[in-house]
């Protein structure tokens, strides 16, 4: 679905890949679940582009619901991938990290998020044989511009993508709008955070960031701009903390 000129979404609120295109081709915002392979095609068949047309695929972080179809672009059509240098081994598979206690859950959105992945090869996403490596600060030569902002705590290498060309924030699972375990929407900490004390931290890495979107790897796209959406998940935090002010935060 397109959400602006040039910025585009594939997925239905439950695992997103997000598309940046121009005259110059297209940058993909991480690559969901193998699954979402025939999602992607039917997209770019809508926009009238192509497959070849892709010069790139940026991953938030490099959990198997992110990395998805990347290894498939990468070998059939030489696109390149990048991740940042402190998950780099985690997305070529030399590495397999357990998943922190799974917290509040309920059985409807739970069981929803585990069906859907579940058919589309949740489980089997293919481990990339060859990466690029980003750091924070980097401006990578793609179409959008994209700016590299690291945003540890939800993985050590865990990062958000700032293209001030479309006017977007694509933060992964730095946050959520919709919690996949509980179903609760608005902008929230997402579930499965390594270190959820250093995920607040990080949020302060995003200010001053002019962008009208911040768009999450789950959940529905927020239109409220980045200051907005860190203070909601700062409340949030704190409600589902209320004795210590939340993770990270002090009261």
């Amino acid at each position: 679905m397109q959400l602006a000129p040039s910025l585009h979404r594939i997925g239905s609120d439950v695992v997103n890949v997000y598309l940046i295109a121009d005259e110059s081709g297209i940058t993909l915002i991480d690559a969901g679940i193998p699954g979402q392979w025939k999602d992607l095609v039917a997209e770019l068949e809508s926009m009238s582009r192509s497959l070849n047309e892709i010069r790139g695929v940026i991953l938030t972080h490099a959990d198997s619901d992110h990395i998805g179809f990347a290894e498939r672009l990468r070998r059939e059509h030489d696109v390149p991938i990048y991740v940042h240098e402190a998950d780099a081994a985690q997305a070529r598979g030399e590495i397999k990290v357990k998943n922190p206690s799974w917290g509040k859950m309920k059985i409807g959105p739970t069981a929803s998020f585990l069906w859907y992945a579940a058919r589309r090869g949740g489980l089997n996403a293919t481990p990339i044989r060859d990466l690029r490596t980003v750091a924070d600060g980097d401006v990578l030569d793609l179409p959008g511009q994209p700016r590299i902002v690291h945003t540890p705590g939800h993985s050590p290498g865990s990062i958000a993508v700032h293209s001030a060309t479309v006017g977007a924030l694509f933060v992964g699972d730095a946050m959520t709008t919709r919690h996949v375990l509980t179903g609760v929407t608005g902008p929230q900490p997402a579930p499965f955070t390594q270190d959820e004390t250093a995920a607040m931290d990080a949020l302060a890495r995003w200010k001053g960031i002019d962008a009208h979107w911040v768009l999450p790897g789950h959940g529905y796209p927020w239109d409220g701009g980045v200051d907005a959406a860190v203070t909601s998940i700062e409340e949030a935090a704190r409600s589902s903390h209320p004795s210590s002010g939340g993770p990270g935060i002090t009261q």
